[in-house]
């Protein structure tokens, strides 16, 4: 697969809700993956190691958020590297609050492995969307 088509079978495990080892597979054992953001806030945000780590990442993922939207608007291959542009909306489980962000995966896949991963999106409102998981979601008004 060329790393274009490699980064196509990723999104579309991920649709699938495909066990998160399986989406793993396709990473190498020493993936270099990074999401930013505040890592005591957000459980899935940080550095990962190896095939073990990203599935764990997929793991956290499907355990927190109910996926209500995604869809890629570029898919940008040249060489080893990809870049995917998109818009993703979530549904934290814990508050029922909806975490809308646009998003850029930039991956690297060298032999059909996925080497590099970084994950860009608007962190703050992910960490926004945990703050008074506590509480019980805002309520909508009818007036």
């Amino acid at each position: 697969m060329s790393p274009g088509e490699t980064t196509k079978e990723l999104f579309r495990r991920f649709a699938a809700k495909d066990a998160p080892e399986k989406i793993a597979a396709l990473f190498s054992e020493n993936v270099d993956w990074y999401v930013a953001g505040d890592t005591e806030v957000v459980p899935w945000i940080g550095r990962k190691t190896g095939r073990v780590g990203v599935a764990d990442f997929w793991r956290q993922i499907e355990e927190h958020l109910d996926n209500q939207h995604f869809t890629i608007s570029d898919f940008l291959s040249k060489g080893s590297r990809v870049v995917v542009i998109g818009e993703l909306e979530s549904k934290l489980r814990a508050t029922g609050r909806l975490i809308p962000t646009e998003s850029v995966f930039d991956l690297q896949v060298v032999e059909e492995e996925i080497t590099r991963f970084r994950m860009f999106e608007d962190t703050h409102a992910v960490a926004q969307a945990f703050v008074g998981s506590e509480s019980k979601p805002p309520q909508s008004s009818t007036n």
